[in-house]
């Protein structure tokens, strides 16, 4: 590979990764729907991938969803912010803030090193690492869940605004070229009109 094209790698990832997210944007805002219910279903998929439930989450979030009437399609894809991209910076966001509202000591060092922590200790203290994980998913993914609410209402609300206001404007035109092509053969047939008088 050239030096040129491995340099290039890092931007192509970022305009891949930016494009990619301005494809998923336009698709969410075009779910079909109630704005309130799409964005209660996004709240939830949110608050749902803030828990330690990865591989389940979706089912969870879907299932909620359905039960509450809230919208599926948008609770499946709030879930997405935990991905195995982010899941590593957000599950480590939200153990320690468990271990800090529980008061306990880090289990898991932060260095990384899985020599220093054995795999023994680590399944001894799976229930203490759960609850600190859930707790902390709870306690991070409330102002989340509520700030997605917020910016998903508003965006999709505005994107069905939009369209209601052009789908008004094209008809408005519509009837405009209507009225005027009505006009325009009243005009011919007066002019066609043959013109009668005594002789």
């Amino acid at each position: 590979m050239p030096m040129e094209s491995k340099k290039n790698l890092p931007s192509d990832r970022r305009s891949w990764a930016f494009s990619s997210l301005v494809k998923t944007y336009d698709r969410f805002v075009k779910i079909r729907g109630n704005p309130h219910e799409i964005a209660l279903g996004f709240a939830l998929g949110l608050f749902v991938g803030m828990s330690p439930t990865l591989g389940i989450q979706m089912a969870i979030a879907v299932f909620f969803a359905a039960l509450f009437k809230w919208n599926k399609i948008s609770a499946a894809i709030g879930v997405w912010i935990s991905n195995p991209l982010t899941a590593p910076f957000l599950y480590s966001l939200t153990y320690f803030a468990g271990t800090k509202l529980l008061g306990t000591h880090h289990t898991i060092n932060s260095s990384g090193n899985i020599g220093e922590t054995s795999f023994y200790t680590l399944l001894l203290k799976a229930p203490e690492i759960l609850w600190a994980a859930t707790l902390g998913g709870i306690v991070l993914g409330l102002p989340v869940a509520v700030s997605g609410y917020f910016f998903a209402n508003s965006a999709v609300s505005r994107y069905q605004e939009d369209i209601k206001r052009k789908l008004a404007e094209r008809k408005a035109k519509k009837a405009l070229r209507k009225r005027a092509r009505k006009e325009r053969a009243k005009r011919a047939k007066g002019r066609k009109k043959p013109v009668t008088g005594s002789f």
